[in-house]
């Protein structure tokens, strides 16, 4: 069977990431460097010739308008699936992480210890987002398989498909970096998931920042 290859896109910069606030569900949109970062990746994709099947995105706006600079070059329209959005944080959401430790201790500890249960007040738990990640990333697999799906997400549900595609488990340390406007290789070849690349960034003229998910 011929492998199912995904190319993984983070969304470009926000305020609230060089800000280092926690955003999830809180629907932020590009700043200027974003903007250009969404381009410059979208760029990299045509130089590289990548031919892909199908293009799909989180719906929040960061996430949309980096496939919008996609959609602009190869004349595609995304499939906008809100089960690719960030990690709802719940009470969280919305703070610095200097904010975080000092207005809301108790919840931030739990953060920070991967409680895999804990819904953060709101949010949503860990085990339950990799759920949804997982599902998403499934039902996407099995309507397109042996294609290539570009797909345009958050640093949160990037570093949860890593953890799918290479077994590591949920409560273990964040293992890689997941870089605004980055591109990240996974693929199924019709038995198991496999990282091929990570946190490609040659394609970007200045750094990327890293996401926040612990």
């Amino acid at each position: 069977m011929k492998s199912t290859r995904f190319c993984l896109v983070r969304h470009g910069e926000t305020d609230w990431n060089v800000a280092r606030r926690l955003q999830g569900h809180t629907d932020i949109p590009l700043n200027e460097h974003g903007l250009t970062q969404a381009k410059q990746m979208a760029k990299a994709i045509k130089a590289i010739d990548l031919q892909f099947d199908v293009l799909y995105s989180s719906d929040l706006q960061r996430a949309a308008n980096t496939a919008a600079a996609i959609e602009a070059i190869f004349g595609v329209k995304a499939k906008l699936d809100q089960a690719l959005r960030e990690r709802h944080l719940g009470a969280l959401q919305g703070l610095t992480t200097d904010e975080a430790p000092k207005l809301k201790s108790d919840l931030w500890a739990i953060h920070l210890s991967r409680n895999l249960d804990h819904p953060l007040d709101g949010g949503e738990s860990i085990r339950q987002f990799a759920q949804r990640i997982h599902s998403a990333l499934e039902n996407i697999r099995k309507q397109h398989e042996g294609k290539t799906i570009l797909l345009v997400s958050h640093g949160g549900a990037l570093d949860m498909m890593y953890r799918l595609a290479s077994k590591q488990s949920l409560d273990s340390e964040k293992a890689v970096a997941v870089p605004n406007a980055s591109l990240n290789w996974i693929s199924h070849n019709g038995s198991f998931w496999q990282v091929d690349k990570w946190a490609e960034t040659g394609h970007l003229k200045n750094a990327a920042l890293d996401n926040l998910d612990l």
